[in-house]
């Protein structure tokens, strides 16, 4: 049997990618595909960090945020993206995936610090990390979190796993005539403003030679073809 084409990644999953065909909140059946998916590239052996954002939840109190203060706000998508976190660590533990949520955000009770150390470690262990509260600070994307952490924890890839199969020169619902590309370089994704990942998190990757494969978390087997080393979505790399 082949060897996966990397060792250690950063998964970075959307909350909206947990709403399935729902409108807000957490589809039950979504979360545990997604942990099935999760769970088969852990036993291949590839040491998985995960970094969750919030939409899902924080979609359903944006019209009451409106107007609000804009740091106010961030740290309320924060929370949000620990709701999430937990609700992926008791999906994992009910399969038999052992995770650890790591919160930038102090909140004890129910989730650890984030401690670089210690993350690596579980990641050793075999266990997932979920990193949760994005970077702990306003004014940054839970796009930049994942560069972050995936520098940190010396990831070899950033696999964006969201509802399209890859990036698009345009909305390809918009715009039937999009092409999707198999690979760009990060100046391109860049001057093209392609939406990939904010500009933030791409100059982070780009300067730090951290790759990203952005690819469909709804099509069946895509992140262990993905991890596998295979065909699948759109690649950003340096040039």
């Amino acid at each position: 049997m082949a060897a996966p084409a990397y060792k250690r990644i950063i998964l970075k999953l959307s909350g909206e990618a947990l709403m399935g065909d729902d409108s807000y909140g957490i589809n039950r059946e979504t979360i545990e595909r997604i942990v099935s998916e999760v769970a088969e590239v852990v036993n291949l052996g590839v040491e998985t960090g995960v970094v969750i954002g919030g939409g899902n939840i924080f979609r359903g109190v944006a019209p009451g945020a409106a107007g609000m203060d804009r740091a106010t706000a961030d740290y309320m998508g924060m929370l949000a993206t620990v709701m999430n976190a937990l609700a992926l660590q008791d999906a994992m533990r009910r399969i038999g995936v052992a995770g650890r949520v790591q919160s930038a955000l102090n909140i004890e009770q129910v989730a650890e610090p984030y401690i670089r150390g210690k993350a690596i470690r579980y990641l050793e262990e075999g266990k997932v990390v979920i990193f949760a509260a994005g970077t702990g600070n306003p004014f940054f994307t839970t796009d930049t979190a994942a560069a972050l952490r995936g520098m940190e924890i010396n990831a070899e890839i950033v696999l964006k796993a969201t509802k399209v199969d890859g990036i698009y020169s345009d909305d390809p619902k918009k715009n039937p005539a999009a092409v999707r590309y198999d690979s760009l370089t990060f100046d391109e994704a860049i001057n093209r403003n392609l939406k990939v990942m904010d500009a933030t998190a791409l100059t982070l990757c780009r300067d730090q030679k951290l790759p990203i494969c952005v690819f469909s978390i709804f099509n069946p087997g895509s992140l262990r073809r993905v991890v596998m080393g295979e065909k699948e979505g759109t690649r950003v790399h340096v040039a």
